[in-house]
């Protein structure tokens, strides 16, 4: 069942996702008056598994139907192909008038509709475009009012970006989301009285509990969430505040590699132990540990003045048997217990007063938190290329997406996670690799500074470039999480 439930929401997120992404070039395309013949959810070689297209006022179904194209080989008076100087089939478009009444082909300038069966991205066809749906064979010798390639490039760089503008929108939205409906409140930094709580990671990095975080990299934080974002830990100056002054921490740009190993960095924990709530039918509820209690040591040789320093150390006693002193009270107790590897299931009341996120500091912070993600894509993009990460380790493909999203169902966790995919998908996009948005905004862009048109000849071999390092790509990253799930 819980693989059913990752396959879901990988399918539901991207589908989402692709949605929107080539709803923004199907906009801007009839902005400017471009036909698109097809716009399709997932793939659909060979046959959809549903389309439609109006047709004289009507909504026409299709279920299963074979794909017909609207260019077919040019034939002689003999029936035999027409070959170009290149000694390749000539292409000509589908005679209208020569087509039944019934066939969808003899409404050209009508959008077909439709889902495919393989849920590996989708596209929109812009009519005069060359990309992954159309060659320059399958187009007319000359271009047409209604085409992309006919178009002014200020137009044509608005129709290639609007897919990417679409999803970095969608990311900031989902964000925005997840902070108001689920989150709701956040942790103001100013609000840490205490200071931080420094794990040994932290430690070895310069930090000490009791600090006060003022700014990182010059910044101000209101959120502690901001304070202590992994983007520090790809070299940072965090200042903080010790024993009334001022001193710089300086993060080296490869403290990253501490991520990798899950492990406790910096928490809002410092302030005293005194437990809030205790987990039923765990050691320390049958040891008889209940609210209000202060802890104030462990074994007796290790004083416990943070709930911190607490959490850090009681897993260092896996199944053994220790003794905590605690306060109850007015009266100093002593219990025996036998804590497991996940430490006691012991909540600390936490004495910081949450704020709620008003409507405009959702969109706010969505906005902050959409570029956060986007920087730390682009910096870990930066790792893998300049070789001091392996790709094997840094890229992920559907299957290792699919168990990120989980097997348990929580929108919570999916409206982030597709937010962050938005984000991420409308960054990979730009990249000027031909075959993606990015490539064919660059050919538009080297069109607006040097007034001379890319030739369709150039265009059709860097996408024909671009489609074979796609699939090798797809090939990689999806072989890859093939072999980490028998590694």
């Amino acid at each position: 069942m819980s693989v059913i439930i990752m396959i879901s929401q990988l399918i539901l997120g991207l589908a989402l996702l692709v949605f929107v992404h080539e709803l923004g070039h199907f906009v801007a395309a009839r902005i400017f008056k471009i036909r698109v013949p097809k716009f399709y959810l997932f793939f659909n070689p060979l046959f959809p598994i549903v389309c439609c297209k109006r047709i004289n006022g009507k909504l026409r179904f299709r279920f299963f139907a074979k794909n017909l194209s609207d260019r077919v080989i040019e034939q002689d008076e003999n029936g035999k192909p027409v070959l170009d100087e290149n000694g390749k089939p000539k292409y000509i478009s589908v005679d209208l008038d020569s087509l039944p009444a019934d066939d969808w082909r003899k409404h050209p300038d009508v959008t077909e509709y439709g889902i495919g069966w393989l849920p590996l991205g989708g596209y929109c066809q812009i009519a005069g475009m060359i990309d992954e749906t159309q060659s320059l064979d399958n187009m007319p010798s000359e271009p047409q009012p209604w085409e992309y390639r006919s178009k002014p490039a200020w137009q044509r760089l608005i129709v290639v970006l609007a897919g990417i503008i679409v999803n970095l929108v969608v990311g900031v939205l989902l964000f925005a989301l997840v902070l108001g409906k689920y989150e709701k409140v956040y942790l103001p930094n100013a609000a840490i009285t205490d200071g931080i709580y420094a794990y040994e990671a932290a430690r070895e990095m310069g930090f000490k509990s009791g600090d006060k975080i003022i700014s990182v990299n010059d910044k101000t934080p209101e959120r502690f969430k901001d304070a202590i974002a992994q983007e520090i830990y790809f070299g940072s100056i965090v200042r903080v505040e010790r024993d009334g002054k001022q001193i710089d921490v300086v993060i080296g740009d490869d403290s990253y590699e501490l991520l990798k190993k899950q492990t406790r960095f910096i928490e809002a924990s410092n302030y005293p132990p005194v437990i809030d709530s205790v987990v039923k039918d765990g050691a320390a509820y049958s040891a008889g540990l209940q609210k209000g209690d202060r802890i104030l040591s462990i074994n007796d040789t290790l004083p416990i003045p943070s709930s911190g320093l607490f959490r850090e150390n009681i897993r260092r006693f896996p199944n053994q048997q220790i003794a905590i002193t605690f306060i109850r009270a007015t009266d100093t107790m002593q219990v025996e217990l036998v804590p497991d590897s996940s430490g006691l299931m012991i909540f600390f009341k936490t004495p910081y007063e949450l704020k709620p996120y008003s409507f405009g500091q959702t969109f706010i912070y969505g906005w902050h938190d959409a570029l956060s993600s986007l920087k730390l894509n682009i910096k870990g993009l930066g790792k893998v290329i300049s070789g001091k990460e392996n790709p094997r380790e840094s890229l992920s493909g559907p299957i290792a997406i699919a168990q990120i999203y989980g097997g348990v169902w929580d929108w919570h966790r999916f409206w982030f996670l597709t937010g962050l995919l938005s984000v991420i998908l409308a960054f990979m996009n730009v990249l000027p690799i031909p075959g993606l948005d990015g490539g064919h905004a660059l050919f538009v862009v080297v069109e607006l500074i040097t007034g001379k048109k890319v030739s369709d000849k150039v265009l059709q071999y860097a996408q024909m470039l671009g489609m074979v390092l796609l699939l090798l790509l797809m090939i990689f990253v999806i072989g890859n999480d093939i072999f980490k799930l028998f590694m």
